[in-house]
């Protein structure tokens, strides 16, 4: 009995350690947008002496991150929907219909996981550019659909795979169709693989840099990395205003997983439905 608590104990204070120690730099951004310019230099790892602001205000009016900000939540939203529903349809269809040249199509999809976009960044820019999409925000829309449906197709249909025929059979004989099957008894089954599908292209399509960088060139549309790239000058930097922007920019990824979080682990470590 002593032997297990202190096991468990170990346990819980490597756990806690390793916490405190991936929180490390958050908790260090957090504290920092708290202080002034010349606090940040002179003083980068003390605590704020008094509750600095400025940096917020600056960073939100001043450095336009509201645009920045705004234009993030509309390339997210929309990116996600469309990733959501499109996988969806797809998923349930391989899962659940065999054809022919099936297994071939599903491995051509799954071809998009191994094969890095930004290879074609030249061919991408001129095919945005002849379909007259540059400098809008749908051509960072319909990149990151083409670049997060592959792993989400992977990850729904194996999850879509492991529901009993017998369920959607006895919807089939109460007269669903297809369409209503997948809407109204697959999805909320399978909420946990949405949610891990949500998180793991949420994460990547807020912090991308690259392709807004090739497509979005006036300022009014950039998103948020590109918006904090602003805030570098060549001479001098105000690291107040570009840490209070990192904070505000670290509240929507935050704020998914916590909601999410639930369903997150339970797609991570369920893995399989009970008939």
């Amino acid at each position: 009995m002593i032997r297990n608590k202190i096991s468990k104990a170990a346990i819980y204070f490597v756990f806690i350690i390793y916490a405190l120690y991936a929180l490390y730099p958050v908790i260090i951004m957090i504290l920092t947008s708290f202080k002034s310019n010349l606090d940040i230099i002179k003083y980068p790892l003390s605590l704020p002496k008094s509750l600095y602001l400025d940096g917020y205000k600056n960073a939100w009016v001043k450095g336009q991150f509201s645009t920045y900000f705004v234009n993030s939540i509309i390339i997210a939203f929309f990116s996600l929907i469309a990733i959501i529903i499109l996988s969806l349809m797809a998923s349930y269809g391989f899962a659940r219909y065999r054809f022919k040249m099936s297994s071939l199509l599903y491995l051509y999809f799954l071809a998009g996981i191994m094969i890095p976009i930004k290879l074609g960044s030249a061919n991408l820019f001129r095919m945005m550019r002849s379909l007259n999409l540059i400098d809008r925000l749908t051509s960072v829309i319909l990149v990151n659909i083409a670049m997060s449906i592959p792993i989400s197709i992977l990850i729904l249909t194996s999850f879509i795979k492991q529901i009993p025929d017998s369920l959607e059979e006895a919807a089939k004989i109460d007269g669903c169709k297809s369409s209503k099957i997948l809407w109204w008894i697959v999805v909320p089954i399978v909420r946990p693989a949405i949610a891990t599908v949500t998180i793991m292209n949420f994460l990547p399509i807020w912090n991308d840099f690259y392709f807004p960088l090739l497509f979005i060139r006036k300022e009014n549309l950039k998103p948020i990395p590109l918006g904090i790239a602003q805030f570098f000058g060549e001479y001098q930097t105000d690291w107040s205003i570009i840490f209070a922007g990192l904070t505000i920019a670290s509240l929507p990824t935050m704020a998914v997983y916590l909601f999410m979080s639930k369903q997150f682990i339970q797609g991570l470590t369920a893995g399989a439905i009970k008939g």
